[in-house]
This record gives structure tokens, sequence and C-alpha cells, in this order.
């Protein structure tokens, strides 16, 4: 029962309302009876639909809101082996300083997705001489290898920012002429992400427990002549597409709502779900007790109760998102239709 979520009544459900409707808005486009989730476990976007039709305007209050999510969805507790606590971090919109051709200051590269990429059974590749082979890691792009299969989308003035902006998986990059562009995740090189922040405390540069995204920032500061090489100890790579719509994208493809939009783990949790997330306290902040929606994913993201909370732009959600590394569980909302023929 809804009465048994913790924070429920105390949420400000109106504020989810833009990133579910963009959601609907998804939803309207696909196919009436695919799946939702692996073996349609969260029912057809048929279901998801007919509880779109009836969701109120963005300018709803929040009884209005509470009411339409009661009367549309039963939660579900998501639990990973019997466990329902898992990690949740944050993520946040970075602002970089860029230029659209390379110069004595613009000298990193931004790569859209390049041309020899290909991505099927075997993973994400390339063909040389009609044989597969796996793609170009971090180390190698970093030495230029993509010189002849990709041209850069922009050219930034710092290297560790731009490996944040891969980590977050989109950002904007601001021009020295007032003009700027938002930058989405294309596609990745297919190597497994690994964190150098466990790769910093292995090796006793950064204290595990003190690990952060701003203590990751100032030891790569601190460091220059080791930052390429500690950044090169994570093959994983992230290709980037242009957009001019205003806002960073998920990989559902709608704009992220800052504070409402969580990236899951696929393998649990599809695209689009409505999860009511209960966070421990993040200082500062408090208890983090509100409903969101599942609108994107990312390399770290693995585990059945597992999330990261975007949290836009600016220095309060940089703040918050390099902090953030929380235990707490979710409840996922399913459309009543889909719980009513689940076996008993």
């Amino acid at each position: 029962p809804f009465a048994s979520l913790p924070g429920w009544g105390d949420d400000a459900l109106a504020e989810s309302l833009p990133a579910w409707r963009r959601t609907c808005e998804r939803l309207a486009r696909a196919p009436a009876s695919r799946p939702v989730g692996r073996e349609g476990v969260y029912g057809t976007v048929a279901d998801w639909r007919a509880a779109c039709a009836t969701a109120p305007s963005d300018d709803a209050d929040h009884a209005a809101a509470r009411r339409y999510f009661e009367r549309a969805f039963v939660p579900v507790a998501l639990t990973g082996d019997g466990d329902a606590t898992g990690l949740f971090t944050g993520y946040y919109e970075p602002l970089l300083r860029g230029s659209r051709s390379r110069t004595p200051r613009y000298r990193v590269p931004l790569y859209p997705r390049p041309r020899d990429l290909v991505s099927g059974a075997r993973g994400v590749g390339r063909v040389v001489g009609g044989r597969w082979r796996r793609y170009w890691t971090r180390a190698e792009i970093a030495r230029g290898a993509l010189r002849r299969a990709a041209r850069p989308l922009v050219w930034v003035d710092d290297a560790v920012e731009a490996f944040f902006l891969e980590i977050q998986g989109s950002g904007r990059v601001a021009f020295e002429d007032g003009t700027s562009v938002f930058l989405n995740f294309a596609a990745g090189n297919g190597h497994p992400y690994v964190p150098i922040g466990r790769v910093l405390a292995e090796r006793g540069a950064i204290a595990r427990d003190a690990v952060s995204l701003q203590s990751i920032r100032a030891w790569l500061g601190a460091h220059p002549r080791e930052a390429q090489a500690v950044m090169n100890a994570n093959p994983s790579y992230v290709f980037f597409r242009a957009s001019d719509d205003g806002g960073s994208h998920g990989a559902e493809g709608v704009t992220l709502t800052p504070g409402r939009s969580l990236a899951v783990d696929l393998r649990f949790v599809p695209l689009g779900v409505p999860l009511f997330v209960d966070i421990a306290a993040l200082e500062g902040v408090g208890p983090i007790r509100r409903l969101v929606v599942a609108q994107d994913t990312g390399g770290a993201i693995r585990g059945a109760v597992r999330g990261d909370l975007f949290w836009g732009a600016g220095p309060d959600a940089y703040d918050r998102a390099g902090r953030m590394r929380q235990r707490g569980r979710y409840w996922a909302l399913v459309p009543r239709a889909v719980t009513e023929r689940a076996p008993r």
C-alpha cells in the first residue's frame, strides 16, 4: 500500500509530473504490444499508455498528483537476492569551456560516434580485413587512434573536465562567442567501466572513505603528469552527439528533470518506470524520499537496487552529486492492470 512508503504523503509529487509526462510522450510513439521489461514482466506499452491517459497536467497541485498515482499504480518493492537496500549515487550536468576548432588553448577533442564502430552479438568493435576486433580503449584513443574514424565535435581546454563529462553522460560546452551546445551520449566503446576512485584508493592515493567526485578531481589536478595514466585505467570511452534543445538527455531519449530523473540498471528496471526512493540523508539535503522516473542508465549502474540521481546543473548540483553515496531502497510504481494479471 502507498501508506507504507516512507515519506509518500510528504513528497511534492506534482514536481515529478514533467518527468513522467516526457516518458508518456515517448510511450505514445512506441508499439502498443511491445513488452516492458524482460519477458514483459512490467506488462506492455499499452498498459502504460492507459496509465498515461489519465495523468494530470503539469500545473496540477500535489494533491491531484497524489490522487492520480494512487489510482493508476501499485507500489512493488524491488530487491536484489533478498536485499531491499542498495547504493544510490548522483550525477550532474557539467559545463565545459570549448571551441569549434582546435586552438592552443582548446586541444582536447570530444568525439562523435566513429564511422568504423559497429555493434552486434559480439559486442562493440570494428571490422579490420574482414575480421572483428574489439574497439579502441581509452588509452589508445588518447594516443590518436580515432584520427581516421571520427572528426571531433568540439575541442575543450581540460582533459579532466572531458573525462568527467563522459562519466556524467551529457553536459554543455560554452564557446567564447556566448553560444553553447549540449552534448548527449551517442555510444560507448564497449569496454567495461572501471571507477578510478577505486583505482586511486587501491594505490593509497585517496582514503576509501574519502573517495568522491571532488576528491578525485582534486587529486588529478594536483598530479597532472600522472592524471592521464590514471584516467586510462578506465578503458571505457563515451562518444557524444550534439543537440540544441536546451537540455541533457538520458538513455530514454527525453530531457532529464533535475531531482526527478534516475539512472538505473536496465537488466532489472525498464526505462520509463516511476520509482519511489527512500535514500539515507545527504548532508545539507536530508533524507531523499521522492518519486522519480527511470530515464537513464550508465556503465557504473549495476544491481537490482542501484540508482544514480540527476541533480541538474550548477554548483549545488555538482556538490550534491559529488558527495552522494548513500544506501537506500525503492519501489516501482506498476500500472494496476499489470499487477492484477500477475500470478498470486
